[in-house]
């Protein structure tokens, strides 16, 4: 493992609760994310000084990336803020690998869940019309396609994300 354990050990206790909220209640509670983050900060600015607190602030920020699937309703607010909370523990620029891992493990995981439920023509279709949507904003209007509506925990996808994390170097 890369993370020091001081890191480790709150990253898998985090994703961990938070995938069993998620899959229990679809859910994932502010009052794990939150005091996540505030803890993630503190610990980062006290054992690193003001290098080791930027550099959780730039992993928490990661996150942002979330937001334009928050926005569609593709994932919850949850789930932005988990890796963000994630992030923030991993820091820069192991909470980039967290998140490019979460989205791989996300699409794997979309993928088993739309075959499943028979439904995967339908949701490689909205894939490609959502593709086709976008570079079509671009150039003038263009009515957002319809999805599947098929969900998923996505802290699942974020539990395997920051597990990579932890054993890639960066």
């Amino acid at each position: 493992m890369n993370a020091p354990l001081w890191v480790a050990a709150p990253v898998i206790v985090l994703v961990v609760v938070a995938a069993q909220a998620d899959v229990r209640t679809r859910k994932i509670p502010n009052r794990l994310t939150f005091p996540a983050i505030l803890l993630a900060l503190a610990t980062h600015a006290a054992l690193g000084g003001w290098q080791g607190l930027m550099a959780s602030l730039a992993g928490l920020a990661v996150a942002l990336a979330l937001v334009p699937g928050w926005l569609m309703r593709w994932m919850g607010a949850g789930d932005v803020k988990l890796m963000a909370a994630a992030g923030a523990w991993l820091a820069w620029p192991q909470a980039v690998i967290a998140l490019l891992a979460s989205l791989v493990a996300g699409g794997v995981i979309a993928l088993i869940v739309a075959a499943r439920r028979r439904v995967l023509w339908k949701a490689m279709r909205g894939a490609a019309l959502t593709g086709a949507t976008i570079l079509a904003r671009t150039a003038g209007q263009a009515p957002m396609p319809i999805t599947t509506g098929v969900r998923f925990p996505f802290a699942l996808a974020v539990l395997a994300g920051a597990t990579m994390a932890l054993w890639v170097k960066a």
